[in-house]
């Protein structure tokens, strides 16, 4: 730690060095230009030592906070986080995440619909087939033309009841989809 006692004497100097002026300007100095570069002199060593005295200061001043921060730190009492430390999720992740689980879901929905509709066709074509098969079999039992008739308009009954049963269905599906979400 430095002698504060130097810093004043380092400071008096400084304050009395414009008095030591008229001393040399004094008319009768032979060697008034010896004397005035010995006070420049002075004035520039005072500064050079206030400077160097102001880099000790600093420096010892940096020592000693290292040393409290370094105590401070061995002083410490580490634990492990808990358990509610996240690490935050960058907002465009999230949604190119949203986005892949909504295009990957559009995907499945969009296969369950494709085998769907095949399973569809396929009982179209065993439903005509069997139709067919009914058609040859009540010509051949002798069927009359009206029974026949009864079978065909329920057929056209049960389309239309069906076509009504597919519009509820979606209409019921948007307003689930409208309203739950």
């Amino acid at each position: 730690m430095p002698n504060l006692g130097s810093s004043e004497n380092i400071l008096s100097v400084t304050t009395s060095s414009p008095a030591f002026l008229p001393c040399v300007a004094k008319p009768g100095y032979n060697t008034a230009q010896t004397d005035l570069r010995r006070v420049d002199q002075l004035k520039y060593d005072v500064q050079h030592l206030q400077t160097a005295l102001r880099n000790f200061q600093h420096r010892l001043d940096t020592r000693e906070a290292q040393e409290r921060e370094r105590e401070e730190l061995l002083s410490r009492s580490f634990t492990t986080n808990d358990a509610d430390t996240s690490i935050p999720i960058d907002e465009t992740l999230q949604f190119n995440t949203n986005l892949h689980n909504a295009h990957r879901g559009m995907d499945d929905l969009l296969g369950s619909g494709s085998s769907i509709l095949n399973g569809l066709r396929d009982q179209r074509s065993t439903l005509k087939g069997i139709h067919k098969k009914m058609l040859d079999v009540a010509n051949m039992l002798g069927l009359s033309n009206t029974v026949m008739r009864l079978i065909n308009k329920r057929a056209s009954q049960d389309k239309f009841i069906m076509i009504a049963g597919m519009l509820a269905s979606c209409f019921v599906m948007f307003l689930v989809v409208r309203y739950l979400s």
